[in-house]
């Protein structure tokens, strides 16, 4: 099956990096999604959670707090300020990354309803990991 290549890229360096099937963004505008070939576009991201689909039945969540991305039709670059990845941590790492996506995600919005939204989607994220 055919794969996009992804990066996610903060001031820090890079995130994440590899071929996936598709993935998921917090668009400005409402989330959106990314397959192969998908057409070029430009977007900017909102507070909210990057959901990967690596195609083997894996799944990964990087929580952001802003950015935008560049998609064509070989993959997608996002350039994104502050980045809290959620895979790749037992129980006791996986509630201390909560928070700091918790914590990443308040300083970045004010909007309390919006905030809400967002921390139920990282404790599911967190819950399928």
């Amino acid at each position: 099956m055919e794969k996009l290549k992804l990066e996610i890229v903060t001031p820090h360096g890079l995130i994440f990096e590899g071929e996936v099937q598709s993935v998921t963004f917090p668009g400005e505008e409402g989330e959106f999604g990314v397959l192969p070939r998908h057409a070029t576009l430009l977007a900017l991201l909102k507070p909210g959670v990057i959901e990967i689909d690596k195609g083997d039945g894996k799944r990964e969540s990087i929580v952001i707090n802003w950015g935008h991305v560049k998609v064509d039709e070989h993959g997608a670059r996002a350039l994104v300020d502050g980045a809290i990845p959620l895979a790749g941590a037992d129980e006791s790492e996986i509630a201390k990354k909560i928070e700091e996506a918790k914590e990443l995600i308040e300083r970045a919005s004010e909007n309390k309803a919006a905030l809400a939204a967002v921390e139920a989607r990282i404790e599911r994220a967190a819950k399928i990991i």
